[in-house]
């Protein structure tokens, strides 16, 4: 995530229009205006900004030794493409013979440390964590090389100081990945058994490599990384996130050489078509054991993307955790390093240790920000969930499980920002909610042919929202997140389940004003304990409902289509409901 400078990205009848803050204007070249190279897929433009302005390290072979760690920076790597990969290496001074190789693929520079504590005060990560040889959400070379682990960074290709184009989460990409990972299993020092660890683009790039299965890749560890860039990344049940994503390019596109134009390609790609299931892996095709660690605390970037991963990946020995905590905190504390040592320990080099007797799913009841209880279950979502419902009802603002008695109707002003509906369920007994929920609204608008609807799912203890962790910083969160904009709510018959519904993404489907109809919204997976007179509110509202000033780096969606009121049906023949899924689990 990075820089305090932004941008903010409006699309509108496929044209795009960018806004740089005056941080950026100095070094970035804003024209969207790019050649063709005979496919979309290669839409090139300028990069963003330079490796110069960020302080990127020339190419420059360079052998040195510090703290019993051999570091030979940008090592050229041959690539099938014939424009070579550089890449750091990091081996132990006293190495005797061959050892598992841990790689971090980075668009962040392999070469540029990041030292979260410093850069991000609130994050949980505390500086005695990482040393100052640890890059951007990568795994720290100084602890790695003391296990006995040779430690690569690598460049991915087009970006920093680079030899051919850059394109993200394409089959290029992953080509080269896969090249870089036969390399370093083949090298004299490497025992032939690859691992791959980091957060986020670290992650996600995890499994459009596993998919391609390069010989020598033995384990991945998913770290908290999306899984389908348009659909959790790009557009929130449809409705377009004109911040974070517009912001990442800048991010990534820091290079000396042409880039993939994210932007243009937003603009010109608005549904889920070819070009974004390029980006999408096939994970039936990933058989590689596999650590996959997720979170309830980071709804709009990777909690949906880690979790479909798992469920998705065809490997036979795959454990799942799943966290309520700040994402780069528990990635770099102790314990966590601890386990991913045992891991890595026990498939990279064969030792014998608890990691056998891991349960197949370990996640956190979470019960406010900063409080959880790891417990255990043997698969995700959790065996024997009962679902139940608890119908809303518009003429008194709660929820039951009994279907209000009469017909009624609640409204707000979706361009108010103050302007909210809420529905209240109180709980009589202690109650562990932890998988998906899903909301169904009757809803219609008027003087419009379309909705953007956003929903909180918030706990409420004694009169007072209880917060939890949210975006790897905050600590003033919902329990869970959904949105939806009415036109994009054609479901995917095969991908939705009774508790999920899954969009297509494919057509639009407009609205006559007045025109009365059903919406299924995914509220995204949570774990959340609720204890006897302990409330459950859903807010719904035609605005972003947690809002933090920028430039502060969220989730945002400015880019509305509402007019009008919004009305939402309840009662008699409307049977709008939120469904919940309630667990008995063992502690873990």
């Amino acid at each position: 995530m990075g820089a305090a400078a932004y941008i903010t990205l409006r699309i509108n009848s496929n044209r795009i229009e960018i806004n740089p803050s005056p941080g950026y204007e100095a070094h970035a070249n804003w024209s969207v205006e790019s050649e063709r190279m005979g496919d979309y897929r290669e839409r090139l433009r300028r990069p963003p900004n330079t490796p110069q302005f960020r302080g990127g390290r020339p190419r420059q072979h360079e052998l040195s030794f510090r703290d019993r760690i051999r570091i030979e920076r940008d090592i050229a790597v041959p690539t099938r493409e014939g424009k070579p990969l550089w890449i750091d290496l990091f081996l132990p001074a006293d190495l005797t013979g061959p050892i598992p190789v841990l790689v971090a693929w980075t668009p962040y520079g392999k070469h540029d440390p990041a030292p979260l504590a410093t850069l991000y005060p609130t994050s949980g990560v505390k500086a005695e964590w990482q040393s100052d040889l640890t890059i951007f959400e990568a795994p720290d070379p100084v602890y790695w090389t003391g296990q006995g682990y040779a430690v690569i960074t690598a460049d991915i290709p087009g970006t920093w100081y680079a030899e051919t184009t850059a394109s993200y989460f394409s089959r290029k990409e992953g080509e080269a990945h896969y090249d870089l990972i036969e390399w370093a299993g083949t090298q004299p020092w490497s025992n032939g058994r690859v691992g791959l660890s980091g957060v986020s683009y670290l992650s996600s790039s995890q499994w459009n490599v596993a998919a391609l299965n390069p010989p020598h890749l033995a384990a991945i560890n998913p770290w908290e990384g999306w899984s389908d860039t348009f659909n959790e990344i790009v557009r929130h049940g449809g409705i377009p996130e004109t911040h974070f994503w517009p912001h990442i390019q800048v991010r990534w596109g820091a290079s000396d050489a042409m880039v993939e134009d994210l932007w243009a390609l937003t603009a010109e790609h608005p549904f889920f078509d070819e070009y974004w299931q390029s980006k999408v892996p096939d994970f039936s095709r990933i058989d590689v054991p596999a650590y996959v660690v997720a979170s309830w605390s980071d709804h709009g970037v990777h909690t949906r993307g880690t979790l479909e991963g798992f469920k998705k990946i065809a490997s036979s020995r795959k454990w799942l955790e799943v966290h309520g905590s700040k994402k780069w905190g528990y990635y770099y504390e102790p314990t966590s390093i601890a386990r991913q040592t045992a891991f890595f320990d026990h498939i990279l080099k064969g030792v014998s240790n608890d990691m056998g007797t891991w349960p197949p799913v370990r996640l956190h009841v979470r019960d406010r920000a900063g409080s959880a209880i790891m417990k255990q279950s043997e698969q995700w979502p959790v065996e024997n969930t009962q679902y139940r419902r608890l119908y809303l009802d518009a003429a008194t603002g709660h929820m039951s499980d009994k279907p209000a008695p009469a017909e009624a109707i609640a409204s707000y002003d979706p361009l108010d920002d103050a302007a909210e509906v809420t529905f209240d369920c109180r709980f009589e007994e202690d109650c562990t909610l932890v998988g998906h929920m899903k909301l169904k609204l009757i809803v219609s608008t008027e003087d419009a042919d379309d909705m953007d609807v956003f929903v909180a799912v918030e706990k409420v203890e004694d009169g007072e929202k209880v917060g939890f962790i949210h975006w790897a910083v905050f600590e003033d969160g919902a329990a869970a997140y959904g949105w939806l904009r009415l036109s994009r709510r054609e479901l995917d018959a095969e991908g939705s389940t009774e508790f999920q519904p899954v969009l297509t993404s494919t057509s639009e489907w407009k609205v006559t004003p007045g025109e009365i109809v059903e919406a299924q919204i995914e509220i995204l997976p949570s774990g959340t304990l609720f204890r006897a007179g302990d409330v459950l509110r859903i807010r719904i509202k035609g605005r972003d409902i947690y809002q933090y000033p920028k430039p502060m780096l969220y989730m945002r969606h400015e880019d509305t289509v509402n007019r009008g009121m919004h009305h939402i049906h309840t009662g008699g023949e409307h049977d709008s409901h939120l469904l919940i899924p309630v667990v008995a689990l063992r502690d873990a």
